[in-house]
C-alpha cells in the first residue's frame, strides 16, 4: 500500500463521515418539524456505508444507500397547533436526541481520526520528498 492508497483510502472515508454527520445534523434540525395528523412524519435519515474490495489495500468505503426512519411518527394532542386536525392531533417524528447526539459523536471521531491518517500520510509524503532534495 502506498501512502497515495492511504490519502485516496482516508478520503473516501472523510466523505462518508461528512455525509453521516449531514444525516444526523438534518435529523436534529427537524426533530420539531409538526405535520398535520393526516401526513407523514418527517423521516429520519440513516446513512449506510459499506466497504470497496475490502482486503485488496485498495478499496476505500462508500455510502451504499441512504435508509428513512419511520413515516408513522408520534402523534401529539396540541389543539391550539395551526396544523392539528378535527381532534387536535398534529404529528411529529420519532426521533431520539440522544440517539442523535451520539451518531453525532461517532461520526464526527471517525472524521477526525480519518483526517489524522491523512495529515501523517501526507506528512510523511513531504518527507520523503525532502529527502530527495537532499
Amino acid at each position: 500500500m502506498s501512502v497515495f492508497d492511504t490519502l485516496r483510502i482516508g478520503g473516501s472515508s472523510l466523505f462518508v463521515h461528512r455525509k453521516w454527520m449531514d444525516a444526523v445534523a438534518d435529523n436534529m434540525a427537524n426533530i420539531n418539524t409538526v405535520r398535520p395528523a393526516g401526513e407523514d412524519a418527517f423521516q429520519e435519515r440513516m446513512i449506510v456505508a459499506e466497504a470497496v474490495q475490502y482486503g485488496s489495500g485498495e478499496g476505500g468505503v462508500r455510502v451504499a444507500r441512504t435508509e428513512l426512519g419511520s413515516a408513522e411518527g408520534r402523534l401529539v394532542y396540541e389543539p391550539d397547533n395551526a396544523m392539528a386536525d378535527a381532534d387536535g392531533y398534529v404529528r411529529y417524528p420519532d426521533i431520539d436526541l440522544g440517539e442523535q447526539m451520539t451518531q453525532l459523536l461517532m461520526a464526527q471521531r471517525g472524521y477526525q481520526a480519518n483526517l489524522a491518517t491523512i495529515e501523517r500520510a501526507t506528512s510523511a509524503y513531504q518527507q520523503a520528498l525532502q529527502l530527495g532534495k537532499g
